[in-house]
């Protein structure tokens, strides 16, 4: 251990710095790849006949789906409720909710950077939490998004297993170990919470340490529990956008694949990752123009409409914290 603990020592900081411009180069490289690949297959798409397929979609289907997408997002507003329970803040549970949900629509449009750390940490500073506290929000509300994440998929991948299209050689043992490996993370956090008997830890990740707490075991269950109903929430407003043409946890395993392969490629919002998952896993069954359809409408009610929404809460929350800045500094001059 003290051997490899001096490794990184003994390399060179000329190589070191080699190695990291090499992997960016790589991820630019691999970047450009599949945008490039996505504008091609994007002119392979008759555009009029998805808008037509759009237009044609039943009213009570567009309104079962706005009220999925809807629950969702109030689901997901409520992970940073756990995050004041688990740091003890005192924040009320309106602006708290709000911080949330403001932060979960610019994260899903412009990436985890942009939104979900650099909108939290300001609404939350504005809001008078300290850094320490704002950063412990954010990291239990990032794992129990995660945490559903692992447990719904695994639990797919291990006894509903997507089939996938015929000329796919996949072996359905392989999705099955797959399975249990999620499946076992997400349970073995939830028997840790339960069982330790040491709750804290200092956890070195390359020059910096952090402080783990662990939460109950009731909150832990709470995560699981949330965080699996969003990204099922997530799931069922495509399901209902392609009008039941396809079994609901095919869906769900599609869009789960769909959501990783964007972060992935580093695309914003993963916009064309995920359609082109959804067209090469589920053409077989659904043309391509209603495939597409679908995705449209579920992007305008997941995301598109609550990012307006969040637009004008931010701007709502950054007015009301500077008249408040002002009142403060009125009466420190008087």
């Amino acid at each position: 251990m003290d051997l490899l603990s001096k490794i990184p020592i003994l390399v060179p900081q000329r190589a070191r710095n080699w190695r990291g411009w090499a992997g960016r180069f790589l991820l630019l490289v691999f970047a450009a790849f599949v945008l490039a690949m996505l504008v091609w297959q994007a002119r392979q798409v008759e555009w009029n006949q998805v808008w037509r397929s759009l237009r044609e979609t039943p009213l009570p289907v567009l309104l079962a789906a706005a009220g999925l997408a809807l629950c969702g997002h109030l689901l997901y507003s409520a992970f940073d409720l756990l995050g004041r329970r688990y740091t003890g803040h005192a924040l009320g549970t309106l602006p708290t909710m709000g911080v949330t949900f403001v932060s979960y629509a610019f994260n899903l449009n412009f990436g985890a950077i942009v939104g979900g750390a650099a909108m939290r940490f300001r609404l939350y500073a504005r809001l008078g939490l300290a850094v320490g506290t704002i950063a412990r929000v954010m990291a239990l509300s990032m794992w129990t998004n995660w945490l559903g994440y692992l447990f719904l998929a695994g639990a797919l991948l291990l006894w509903l297993p997507l089939a996938p299209p015929p000329a796919w050689p996949l072996e359905p043992w392989a999705l099955h170990i797959l399975g249990a490996l999620l499946l076992g993370l997400a349970l073995g956090y939830v028997l840790l919470c339960a069982t330790a008997d040491r709750r804290h830890w200092q956890v070195r990740w390359r020059t910096h340490r952090y402080a783990v707490h662990l939460p109950t075991a009731r909150m832990a269950l709470l995560q699981l529990l949330m965080a699996s109903g969003t990204w099922l929430l997530m799931a069922g407003v495509l399901y209902v956008m392609l009008q039941q043409q396809v079994a609901f946890s095919a869906v769900a395993s599609v869009h789960l694949l769909g959501m990783v392969s964007g972060l992935v490629a580093r695309v914003p919002a993963g916009l064309g990752v995920q359609e082109a998952v959804f067209v090469a896993l589920l053409s077989h069954q659904v043309p391509q123009p209603e495939l597409l359809a679908a995705l449209l409408g579920y992007r305008a009610f997941y995301y598109w409409a609550p990012l307006g929404l969040a637009l004008l809460a931010y701007l709502w929350m950054e007015t009301r914290a500077r008249r408040m800045t002002r009142k403060r500094a009125t009466r420190k001059r008087n």
